[in-house]
């Protein structure tokens, strides 16, 4: 395993270095966990199986098995000017817009409102008292 570091941009277009860890050929990547021991409180890093236990995790500094998981922040490849899942995101963003907007409208095989029944409208011919047909 080999420490290297890669120059990076960002979108301001100034450049820095992150350090990575190159894994030689032929092994299996594993990922690196963070770690804090219920014992001695000191923070740790462990490349472990993502099957390892957290209970069977030990400190490497007082060899308790009293470790905790933490929630650490990770780095992700995006490569050219397009984030992954972007598209994605905004055409669900889309749909849900359009749906609000069309769950305003009225259902599409609704009846139309009907007048009340005792109001005729003029280009009903209905005979009325005293006319004759």
């Amino acid at each position: 395993m080999a420490w290297k570091r890669s120059p990076c941009q960002v979108q301001d277009r100034v450049p820095y270095e992150i350090t990575t860890i190159e894994t030689q050929k032929g092994s299996n990547s594993v990922p690196l966990y963070e770690y804090r021991c219920g014992q001695c409180e000191k923070q740790f890093e462990a490349t472990q199986s993502v099957y390892a236990r957290v209970e069977d995790t030990e400190c490497p500094f007082c060899q308790a098995r009293q470790a905790t998981r933490l929630m650490s922040s990770f780095t992700s490849n995006v490569v050219g000017d397009r984030k992954p899942g972007f598209t994605e995101l905004k055409a669900k963003a889309m749909n849900e817009e359009r749906m609000q907007r069309f769950a305003k409208l009225p259902p599409l095989n609704a009846m139309r409102t009907m007048p009340p029944p005792n109001v005729t409208s003029e280009s009903d011919p209905t005979p009325t008292e005293g006319s004759t047909s």
